[in-house]
């Protein structure tokens, strides 16, 4: 088809372009109105009439190809909506993955591009729920690259470089060849184009020309082959132009001395038929001495395996073959971080990124072969529930840093650099102040406030506190508090040893019998890993409390016989008393222990058994009157939560109850009740007595440390 023909392609021809039934015929409609009637469309009737045609090459199914015309039609779901057409739900997900591409290209474009290519493609990725929306994409962006003549050169060279940063390395990814070589010869035709031409020029024939000799050569292989009596696929495939200079510039040689200008490729069975193929290649056509590698028996670092060779063809013309088993072409081809990150000299990744690749590039073939039989396309209604080991999160200028899943903003900022980290006192997300355990989602853009000096707190190095995510960051801040002196650590270490504590009721417990569970020979060893952040408070009550129940030794039961254990009366629900059944239990008023905690029971006359912690005072006197009510007493295995009541000291400041209550909220804790006063004597300083329902000890634990973490708390204790 002409150049003409192809620019006056109608809107109506585009539609038309469509299988039947792709679309609604209320919405098909409307679109086509809307078009007509001059309403934005993001590219001319002919552009996206080519990318239709791309998308059906590529043997995509009609949902994909029915959401690519919908998007050409800007806010066409809005506009839908107006109009009272219901857009099918199989088609929002596409709608919503191309706008989801379009702030990225957004993104690109507004900072120039070429700043962090590699970090622009994952976030692309990332934030595409269905990869269906990949190939529409790419085949969007080939068919702006075909037309992109008709732009101003800026605008040009704004398209090409998009392309050549993130388009074609993702056609690349995904194994697309025929769209991966036209685009990238397209980019660098605009962006270098003097480089271009001498190339063209150096060449010794056209692209045709080179086509025509490939299938030449191709024809007698595979006669000699059928002749030897050997099974073989070959296929061939001139080398593009951008291709050719990467390789000129990446060996330092001129043109003449590249041999793999044409190449063919050989598949066989098994690796004994790799060398007799090599010997009839050789046989039919001279080798060139310098040009064999045998990567079969010495497979390359990234575990490719071939034999490469190159010979003297018809004509004087060199070309290279590649003899290799099918198995050898499934990995090169399939093998993800064997192929495109050798190809690129990537060294980025990621484990679900490269799950996400190959899932990909498998479904592309599956679709080859099921079009070729006639059957359904088995990307039909697929979407992608591969999750993502990776948050990729914005600076204020555009850059793209990632993180591990659940990586805060303090994260964040450790990733920009370590002093950034250290001077880090709060940020911004999308506009908004966030405190710095915010877990940051793909594609928020982060802006972080620092103070003059670097001062990182030690509770950051407490997984407890939530803090940090990411062992990087954890490093950095343990780094710095390495370089101080061993005093500091020591008392850092005691003070935050001694705030936990101190709230589980442990404060002056022996720690010496403890020390062996952190490969610790001495106290103040283990002062400085809690300093650290290799061994965080709250482990250590733990080991404390474990320790007193092992050392615990049951109490003589005050009844007859001992029976074995029963569960207490349905409505403890969470105690077990030992020796004595249908027994109603109750937890204690006066001490309020938790799950987790060491108890004993005490048999009142009238409401069962109260459950104590050992110390509680009240416990501890009525036990010494009547040591015969004692009865043993353990946790169950049903927890419903237990009432405990919290006491914040703090500064008046505001917002500081919605700060509570949002926190509170976050870890999944219910309030029960909440009240606030202000202290006597304490101008500007406020009590906030909390009384909430508490599932375990360990969250317990993590209530309060998150608690005296927030501004302007000094403390928060079980009342």
């Amino acid at each position: 088809m002409s150049v003409t023909a192809i620019a006056n392609i109608s809107w109506d021809d585009a539609l038309a372009r469509l299988p039947k039934d792709a679309l609604p015929a209320s919405l098909a409609a409307f679109w086509r109105a809307r078009a007509e009637a001059g309403a934005p469309m993001r590219d001319r009737a002919d552009v996206l009439a080519d990318a239709l045609s791309i998308l059906a090459s590529l043997n995509a199914d009609a949902e994909v190809r029915a959401a690519t015309l919908l998007d050409a039609l800007i806010d066409i779901e809005a506009l839908a909506v107006e109009a009272q057409i219901q857009v099918p739900e199989r088609l929002h997900v596409l709608l919503e993955g191309q706008r989801a591409a379009s702030r990225v290209w957004a993104l690109h474009r507004s900072h120039g591009g070429g700043r962090n290519p590699e970090g622009m493609r994952r976030l692309l990725l990332a934030l595409v729920r269905d990869l269906r929306v990949v190939p529409i994409v790419l085949a969007r962006q080939l068919s702006r690259m075909r037309a992109a003549w008709r732009l101003p050169a800026d605008e040009q060279a704004a398209l090409a470089r998009m392309t050549r940063d993130i388009h074609a390395p993702l056609a690349n990814r995904l194994g697309i060849w025929q769209l991966k070589w036209e685009l990238e010869d397209l980019a660098f035709r605009v962006l270098e184009p003097d480089a271009y031409l001498r190339i063209a020029q150096s060449m010794d024939d056209d692209r045709v020309g080179r086509e025509r000799f490939i299938q030449m050569v191709m024809a007698r292989l595979r006669d000699v082959l059928a002749e030897n009596g050997i099974a073989a696929d070959v296929a061939g495939r001139p080398k593009h132009i951008y291709s050719i200079w990467k390789k000129m510039q990446r060996k330092a040689l001129p043109i003449e001395e590249l041999y793999d200008l044409r190449a063919l490729r050989v598949l066989v069975a098994d690796v004994p038929t790799c060398y007799a193929v090599l010997g009839l290649v050789h046989a039919l056509w001279p080798p060139v001495p310098s040009e064999f590698d045998d990567y079969i028996a010495r497979p390359k670092t990234n575990g490719y395996r071939s034999l490469h060779t190159a010979v003297i063809g018809p004509e004087g013309k060199t070309f290279e073959v590649q003899i290799r088993t099918r198995d050898m072409h499934a990995q090169s081809e399939l093998g993800v971080a064997a192929h495109w990150r050798y190809k690129e000299g990537s060294s980025a990744g990621g484990a679900a990124m490269d799950k996400r690749i190959a899932w990909m590039r498998k479904l592309l073939e599956q679709a080859a072969e099921a079009a070729g039989e006639g059957e359904a396309s088995p990307l039909q209604g697929i979407d992608s529930d591969l999750v993502e080991d990776r948050v990729y999160a914005l600076t204020p200028k555009g850059e793209v840093i990632d993180l591990p899943q659940g990586g805060t903003v303090l994260d964040f900022a450790y990733a920009i650099h370590s002093m950034v980290g250290h001077r880090c006192r709060g940020a911004k997300v999308d506009g908004r102040i966030v405190p710095l355990t915010y877990a940051l989602h793909t594609g928020e853009r982060v802006e972080i406030l620092t103070g003059k000096t670097a001062e990182p707190r030690r509770d950051w190095l407490q997984a407890s506190s939530g803090f940090l995510a990411s062992s990087r960051s954890r490093d950095k801040v343990r780094a710095w508090f390495n370089k101080l002196d061993r005093e500091r650590n020591l008392q850092a270490g005691r003070e935050l040893l001694d705030r936990d504590l101190r709230r589980m009721g442990l404060l002056h417990a022996d720690l010496q019998p403890v020390l062996g569970k952190f490969n610790a020979t001495h106290v103040d060893e283990l002062l400085v890993l809690v300093a650290l952040g290799d061994v965080g408070p709250s482990q250590v009550g733990r080991a404390l409390l474990e320790l007193e129940r092992e050392r615990q030794e049951p109490l003589p039961a005050a009844t007859a016989p001992a029976r074995p254990p029963a569960a207490s009366a349905p409505g403890a629900g969470a105690v077990t008393v030992q020796g004595v059944d249908n027994l109603l239990a109750q937890v204690a008023r006066c001490c309020q222990p938790l799950p987790g905690e060491r108890i004993a029971g005490y048999l009142t006359r009238s409401r069962g058994v109260s459950v104590h912690r050992p110390d509680c005072a009240a416990f501890l006197r009525l036990a010494g009157k009547e040591p015969a009510r004692v009865l043993p007493v353990e946790w169950g295995t049903r927890r419903s939560g237990q009432e405990v009541a919290i006491r914040i000291e703090a500064v008046d400041r505001k917002w500081l109850l919605k700060d509570i209550t949002t926190l509170v909220a976050q870890l999944g804790v219910h309030v029960l009740n909440l009240h606030s006063e202000q202290t006597r004597g304490g101008y500007g300083r406020v009590r906030v007595q909390l009384q909430v329902r508490i599932a375990d000890f360990g969250q317990l634990g993590l209530l309060l440390a998150r608690l005296e973490s927030l501004p302007g708390v000094d403390s928060a204790r079980r009342a």
